[in-house]
């Protein structure tokens, strides 16, 4: 698991107020079919700094119910992510997926994967079926890659969810670098706004939990 102690330094609660802050999960708006959307900002996760138990538990009192009742559409924004910085690895991943009641995955009905990478497509095919053990067909069957941010919207109302300006930044990127749009591209850290975490773990916490 990649979490560095940094972790310790906040405690249990403290880390869900900072995942609350953030916005990194959000349900809002429907996709084109009437369903509830969970929005996922990837690039906002500070995976040095919250483990997973605390996002488990954020997940369990903050998410799982408000989609516990009803069909529900996941847009998961990967723009920006950097694997060192924004995911707590394949066994929390897993940990994580195991830890979402049945009911829930049963309601789930499709994810947008919005600006994959080369390395995450090749990531999923590679570790799939660990990180979703016993569906992972299903849960592949689910799956859209997405490259461009007008494609999205095919899918999704437009007006009823926000995306962060460096996500819109990047898709005008694509303009320039065709090849990106085919997922060609290697999944690469960049700046686009995101939370830096090479201040101090108190002055984080005090920037967005203070």
């Amino acid at each position: 698991m990649i979490f560095s102690k940094a972790s310790s330094v906040l405690s249990q609660s403290q880390q869900e107020e900072l995942v609350q802050k953030l916005e990194i999960f959000k349900i809002q708006g429907r996709d084109k079919q009437g369903h509830a959307i969970l929005r996922i900002i990837g690039n906002l996760f500070p995976a040095r700094i919250v483990n997973v138990e605390a996002l488990k538990k954020y997940l369990e009192e903050q998410i799982f119910p408000s989609l516990s009742e009803r069909p529900y559409s996941v847009v998961y924004v990967h723009t920006g992510v950097d694997r060192s910085e924004n995911l707590p690895g394949i066994l929390g991943l897993r940990s994580i997926y195991k830890a979402i009641p049945i009911n829930i995955r049963e309601n789930l009905k499709a994810v947008y994967f919005l600006h994959p990478g080369f390395q995450s497509r090749l990531f999923l095919a590679t570790f799939g079926r660990l990180l979703f053990p016993g569906c992972f067909n299903r849960f592949y069957w689910k799956l859209r890659y997405i490259n461009r941010l007008e494609y999205l919207w095919n899918n999704i109302r437009r007006k009823e969810i926000e995306i962060p300006e460096f996500v819109h930044e990047h898709d005008e990127e694509l303009e320039y670098h065709r090849a990106m749009d085919y997922g060609l591209e290697s999944d690469h850290p960049r700046a686009y706004g995101s939370p830096s975490l090479d201040t101090t773990v108190f002055t984080y916490s005090m920037r967005c939990i203070g």
